[in-house]
């Protein structure tokens, strides 16, 4: 009896841990950053593109201007964890997208292209 409280309380302790580092993770160290995520999904009749921008950072960005190659877009603000999605307008270069913002970042990502599994819609 006294075994299983011990490995139950080792067992308690070290779930405490990982549950703590886990949390620990996903609080922002920088001041400034941002996750840049453009996908590009080819159907068979059209092309559906979105672009994803979230603030990973601790602070606000200013001033985002998303560079689609031949078009851009700008944005005022975008809040320490908002998360906003955007549609290239049509014409769009969809080889890059730039982003900027007042504060100094400077992304520039390739998009990306779901995986396809059979049986899925447009695979």
């Amino acid at each position: 009896m006294r075994l299983v409280v011990i490995m139950a309380a080792g067992l308690g302790a070290v779930s405490a841990i990982i549950v703590g580092l886990l949390l620990l993770s996903t609080i922002p160290t920088e001041n400034y950053s941002l996750d840049v995520d453009p996908m590009k999904d080819e159907q068979s009749l059209f092309v559906n593109t979105r672009v994803v921008l979230t603030n990973t950072g601790k602070m606000p960005l200013t001033n985002l201007r998303v560079d689609y190659g031949s078009t851009t877009e700008s944005l005022s603000r975008l809040d320490p964890g908002q998360k906003v999605s955007l549609s290239p307008p049509s014409g769009s270069n969809l080889n890059t997208v730039v982003v900027s913002t007042s504060e100094g970042i400077n992304v520039t990502k390739d998009y990306r292209k779901p995986i396809k599994l059979p049986g899925m819609i447009g695979s």
